[in-house]
């Protein structure tokens, strides 16, 4: 049986968001590797040493180190992020420097669909379906959560003062980008 690679698409094909770039644009990514990672606080370190980026201990918060990132989403869970090319490489140096530490390290690559929303009402516009507060003193720079957008769950990353990071399981990638859409062209100016 021939061996048939599967289709790949951007998490962005085929959907667009009618918005103005004075309200807030949002591009999807490609390219990126992601793992969720089970661990306790020992294990953390030693995946942290080997993967180049500090997994937080505190909740809410993110490290980076060039394209690498870890974003805390619980007690003993994390969501990482390294360049897609490296993503075999990467789970290959992290087990070797694991040996027989228990930990749980799965590759969500396929599974997650990432978008970047920035402009100056980026916020307002995630507020339109999220029940966090977002301005700038609540929800800072480099702050990290999983919570519900709508009615779908997501991770919401700020990684700058009007810039966010949106992961959303693929199949609520349409659903999620629609939500955007409507919140938006009510903030067009």
């Amino acid at each position: 049986m021939a061996d048939i690679p599967p289709l790949r698409r951007a998490p962005d094909t085929g959907l667009s968001l009618v918005a103005d770039e004075r309200s807030v644009r949002l591009e999807g990514m490609e390219g990126v590797g992601r793992f969720v990672v089970r661990a306790d606080a020992e294990a953390a370190q030693k995946i942290s040493q080997s993967f180049g980026a500090t997994l937080p201990l505190e909740p809410w918060h993110s490290a980076t180190n060039g394209s690498r990132a870890a974003l805390w989403l619980g007690p003993d869970e994390w969501l990482l992020f390294a360049d897609e090319r490296e993503a075999d490489s990467v789970t290959a140096q992290v087990a070797a420097a694991m040996g027989e530490t228990p930990y749980s390290w799965v590759d969500v690559s396929h599974r997650n669909a990432g978008f970047f929303l920035s402009g100056p009402h980026a916020a307002d516009v995630l507020n339109a379906g999220c029940p966090l507060p977002l301005s700038l003193a609540a929800f800072p720079v480099s702050k990290c959560t999983r919570t519900l957008f709508g009615k779908a769950e997501i991770v919401l990353w700020r990684t700058g003062e009007t810039e966010f990071r949106i992961e959303v399981w693929r199949s609520f990638a349409a659903y999620v980008v629609g939500v955007i859409a409507e919140a938006a062209r009510e903030h067009m100016v």
